[in-house]
């Protein structure tokens, strides 16, 4: 791959520090408060949905334990002058990767949404470190001298840090994090031309996986700034509206089709996609959504990828599952939500968040995992440094702004989940919402809405493709829309305090059929949750792999529901089933169960199984 080296001369011109430039700063800041991720929000204010900011939601229920757990048990539990500081401060590394930036960006938006002193501290403290690490020329990282820019993984370290630093000022206005950002960009930028044009042949690593997360910085850095240069850098030195590579199946060298990789330059486009609008900037994200849908590319978890490269052969064993992709599929499907208002994006946040990501985290939050299969024995990462722990952790604090949206002048609700929101709804009414449910262990949500004084405006409810029958009431009295799987239900009407919405999801055992490896045999799924055996204390089981037991033959007709109070969440649910003609009665948990190692069972009759239903949505028009 050539490395773009035009405008070598537009990359050295100084930045004017003049009251235009001052103005420009203000405009961008005043136009990205609208959101809770300004660094990956709409500058142009076009998207069907704004995302909720940090501050104005908090969540409980299963997706607020898990940001809990990680804040406390987790971020909070690592040894961060040890593991990531101190080679910063050594600076003789000669290839390898930490990942300070993106533990600065997990604890600064942990540090916005919580507010927990303990929290604060942490942010600062990492910040202020980092900082002192800066040298001269604006360099921050581990490498030494003869290494920098040119060894794997130094422009990936870079750019992290510089998006870690440029959240801090957005969240928390400080401009000693700005400044230090800017500077690490400007050395990568005046560096850029001392790479080599084959690059990409000596690392044996294509140069947009090498740089992985470097245009989300610069543009990150652009929205904050106003400094036209880092745009310029994306779209002229990067050339990042004309990238379009397709899906790459298979890992082989220069490892193209690393999912981590093509997610975080997919995602990139949607960002600059909202500032200079081009249509083939949609292209590589929906390409991707489509393999994931209708190409056998995502698993029933919501995962995808084995050993970090693509695949559609739905292997359900080893190295399956990324977590730094898992991460950057969320953040695409709720980019794509948030651009055009369809709720399929919702249902795959939802199958994926639940299954995939809190597969990835023991129970208690302390450990996490590289891969998450769906058949055999699933390993814990063994340090808390690297890009997966990291990325889980990033991905973790952003979940706040993906329960509500705004929807114009109304609301929409995507994740049912216990919180609460402050906002202002309708003609700038201050609204305070609130869920009340135990959803995932119940499909009963209601929802609270009480605005300040009377006022008229949207609520849009997501209604599942899972939920045939979902039933909406209004106060008591049915609202007059049917509730109409894979769509938003809009709830329009003048609402007063003490109004609230209950909707009613019944969420009853199905069996989904398998795909290719998987074929001929089917998952147990309720609601979005995947079902998975482990197999654990079933003397008969015990002297068999996973591979073995998959192809036991379970009695649909003996399906029945049980609590399951402490095995993966406080409340959960489980299941059991007869197997080996009745002689065999297995307790199925929830996917993220540490201990799971099958998911798929054969039947005495597939008809009694469904397709997934996240497989059968409208296609993309967009090759």
């Amino acid at each position: 791959m050539h490395i773009n080296r035009r405008n070598k001369q537009e990359r050295s011109v100084p930045v004017t520090r003049n009251v235009f430039c001052r103005l420009a700063i203000f405009a961008v800041i005043l136009i990205s408060v609208c959101t809770a991720d300004a660094l990956s929000s709409s500058a142009r204010g076009d998207d069907a949905l704004t995302s909720i900011e940090l501050g104005k939601v908090k969540v409980g229920g299963e997706i607020g334990r898990r940001i809990d757990v990680t804040i406390n048990n987790n971020l909070l539990k690592i040894d961060t002058k040890k593991d990531f500081l101190a080679s910063f401060r050594d600076r003789q590394a000669r290839s390898g990767y930490i990942a300070l930036g993106k533990l600065i960006d997990a604890a600064v938006r942990f540090a916005a949404y919580s507010q927990d002193e303990k929290m604060l501290a942490m942010k600062n403290h990492l910040i202020e470190e980092t900082i002192k690490t800066q040298g001269p020329d604006g360099y921050i990282g581990r490498m030494k001298d003869s290494a920098r820019m040119n060894r794997l993984w130094d422009i990936h370290e870079m750019s992290y840090i510089i998006f870690g630093l440029a959240a801090d000022h957005h969240y928390f206005g400080e401009e000693r994090s700005l400044e230090a950002a800017r500077r690490l960009a400007d050395y990568i930028i005046k560096q850029w031309a001392t790479l080599p044009d084959n690059w990409d042949q000596q690392t044996r690593v294509a140069t947009h996986v090498s740089v992985t997360g470097l245009e989300r910085a610069m543009l990150a850095l652009h929205r904050e700034t106003g400094d036209k240069r880092y745009l310029d850098f994306c779209v002229k030195q990067r050339a990042l509206p004309e990238w379009d590579l397709g899906i790459v199946i298979g890992r082989r060298v220069p490892i193209e089709g690393h999912m981590y990789a093509y997610f975080t330059r997919s995602v990139a486009q949607l960002e600059l996609y909202r500032l200079q609008p081009d249509e083939k900037l949609l292209r590589p994200s929906k390409r991707a959504v489509r393999f994931l849908t209708e190409g056998d590319g995502m698993v029933i978890t919501g995962s995808a990828g084995l050993v970090e490269i693509w695949t559609d052969d739905q292997d359900g064993r080893g190295q399956l599952g990324e977590t730094c992709s898992t991460a950057y599929q969320i953040r695409d499907y709720d980019n794509l939500l948030r651009l055009e208002g369809d709720s399929r994006y919702g249902d795959l946040l939802e199958r994926t968040i639940y299954n995939g990501l809190f597969g990835a985290q023991s129970p208690d939050g302390r450990k996490l995992r590289y891969f998450t299969p769906l058949e055999g024995n699933r390993i814990y990462f063994n340090k808390d440094t690297y890009c997966c722990p990291n990325n889980y952790r990033r991905i973790i604090s952003m979940l706040p702004t993906m329960v509500y949206y705004r929807a114009g002048a109304g609301l929409a609700v995507n994740l049912y989940t216990a919180s609460e929101a402050d906002l202002t709804l309708g003609d700038n009414v201050p609204v305070k919402v609130r869920q009340e449910t135990d959803f995932p262990t119940s499909g009963h949500v209601v929802l609270h809405v009480d605005p300040s004084k009377p006022a008229k405006f949207p609520v849009k409810l997501r209604i599942p493709r899972w939920c045939q029958e979902a039933t909406v009431t209004v106060n008591g009295k049915p609202w007059k829309s049917p509730a109409v799987a894979g769509e938003f239900l809009t709830v329009e009407r003048e609402w007063k305090a003490g109004d609230q919405i209950t909707m009613e999801m019944p969420m009853p055992l199905r069996l989904v059929l398998g795909r290719k490896h998987q074929a001929g045999r089917a998952a147990v799924m309720r609601g979005p949750m995947v079902f998975c055996l482990n197999p654990e204390g079933i003397k008969a089981l015990r002297n068999r792999d996973a591979a073995d037991i998959g192809g036991l033959v379970i009695n649909p007709d003996t399906l029945k529901l049980l609590p399951d109070k402490d095995c993966v969440r406080p409340d959960g649910v489980a299941c059991s089933v007869k197997a080996s003609k009745n002689r065999l009665l297995l307790k199925l948990t929830e996917f993220p169960d540490p201990n799971g190692t099958v998911v798929y069972f054969r039947l005495p009759d597939l008809s009694k199984a469904v397709p997934d239903e996240l497989l059968s949505g409208k296609a993309t028009k967009h090759d």
